[in-house]
């Protein structure tokens, strides 16, 4: 009695079902999942070590004072607190250090007043809650050590439609997740290696048509649509624009070095760092020393510093983080073309994901027995000739 088609099908192979699992995963299957688990365990790591233990250190604060000596001797007097939470210096007057509040050159200012009026301390909540928070907890405690009395004033205050300044970060998150996800799809249906400079260039071509839509709509989004962020939508459409097409080429770049692991890698970078250290949910100066360093240098970090400048501050401060966004664009752009280059291919060669996977065995082809014709059907080949 011969067992049907199905049941000899779902029968496990000669060597039992560790065989089978042998053969159904592949060394490459497990290193992905390895790979899978180291990112999710970077992640939790590096938003758990940026956030679990917040903590002031050189947060920038103007002081202005009835006279010079008075401003030096207060400025030095802040600038030696334990645990170094400010970096404080003296300024000519009220006026000086209202603008570098409204500037960006300094996150606060205190005015030093004489007699028995309140000191006053100027914040920027634009800038985001945490910082302003942070400040006023701190120059509070120093103000009541000293024995005078604090009045809090909000000189840039965030929009009502933006809780807690915390608008233009996610803003630039989405921004991130597109750029990313643009490359990745176009990995997915040509191959993570193009296989030509031609079809790179077309890549990056594609990716910035694709940031101009995307840093547009998002502009859109924020501004007329939600009122989330104030100030003109061309200049957060040019500044979306460079972050989309600064990440997307970022990953395009990866991939043309490691293949799909490209994409894990610009995540594990954009994602795993870039999020936590980009001064979103608490500033640069409240994080620590690590990602207090490295956030200014990715584009979550300058995009959302950026953003944070054109809504309220007059587009002051935007010049280092769009240069940063730059040298990020510029950079992978032109890795992703020497990958390319590198590679060797010809106009019109076929793409990475129509060509063989180097490094694949060759096709399997198992032989089987010619078997004889059984009840009822035919002979495959003639007989009796």
């Amino acid at each position: 009695m011969t067992q049907s088609t199905e049941e000899s099908r779902d029968a496990p192979g000669p060597g039992g079902f560790a065989a089978e699992i042998k053969d159904a995963v592949s060394a490459r299957a497990a290193l992905l999942v390895l790979g899978v688990l180291a990112l999710q365990l970077a992640f939790a790591a590096s938003y758990l070590g940026a956030f679990h233990a917040p903590r002031p250190s050189g947060i920038r604060l103007a002081v202005a004072a009835p006279s010079a000596p008075a401003a030096e001797e207060t400025a030095r007097q802040l600038d030696g607190l334990d645990g170094d939470p400010l970096d404080a210096h003296a300024v000519s007057g009220e006026a000086a250090a209202l603008r570098e509040v409204r500037t960006r050159e300094a996150e606060g200012a205190l005015i030093v007043r004489s007699g028995g009026g309140p000191d006053r301390l100027l914040v920027a909540s634009g800038a985001g809650a945490s910082l302003s928070q942070a400040l006023e907890q701190v120059v509070g405690l120093a103000e009541e050590s000293r024995g005078r009395t604090l009045q809090v004033v909000d000189a840039v205050p965030a929009d009502a439609g933006d809780a807690r300044g915390l608008s233009s970060f996610y803003l630039v998150v989405g921004w991130c997740v597109g750029g990313y996800l643009c490359a990745a799809a176009l990995a997915v249906s040509a191959g993570a290696r193009p296989a030509n400079t031609a079809r790179a260039a077309i890549r990056l071509g594609a990716l910035l048509v694709y940031a101009a839509v995307a840093g547009l709509l998002g502009a859109v989004i924020a501004g007329p649509v939600l009122g989330a962020l104030p100030g003109g939508t061309a200049a957060l459409w040019g500044l979306g624009t460079m972050v989309v097409f600064a990440v997307g080429a970022i990953t395009l770049a990866l991939q043309g070095l490691a293949g799909v692991v490209g994409i894990g890698l610009a995540i594990l970078l954009v994602v795993v760092i870039g999020n936590p250290s980009a001064g979103g949910a608490y500033a640069y100066a409240l994080l620590p020393p690590f990602w207090q360093a490295v956030g200014p240098a990715l584009p979550p970090g300058a995009g959302t510093y950026a953003a944070r400048s054109l809504a309220y501050f007059g587009g002051h401060g935007t010049t280092g983080p769009l240069l940063v966004l730059a040298a990020w664009a510029v950079g992978g752009a032109a890795v992703t073309l020497a990958c390319a280059a590198f590679r060797g291919g010809r106009p019109g060669a076929p793409s990475a994901a129509a060509s063989p996977r180097s490094g694949s065995p060759p096709e399997r082809r198992t032989q089987r027995p010619a078997r004889g014709p059984g009840p009822g059907r035919a002979a495959a080949f003639p007989t009796g000739q």
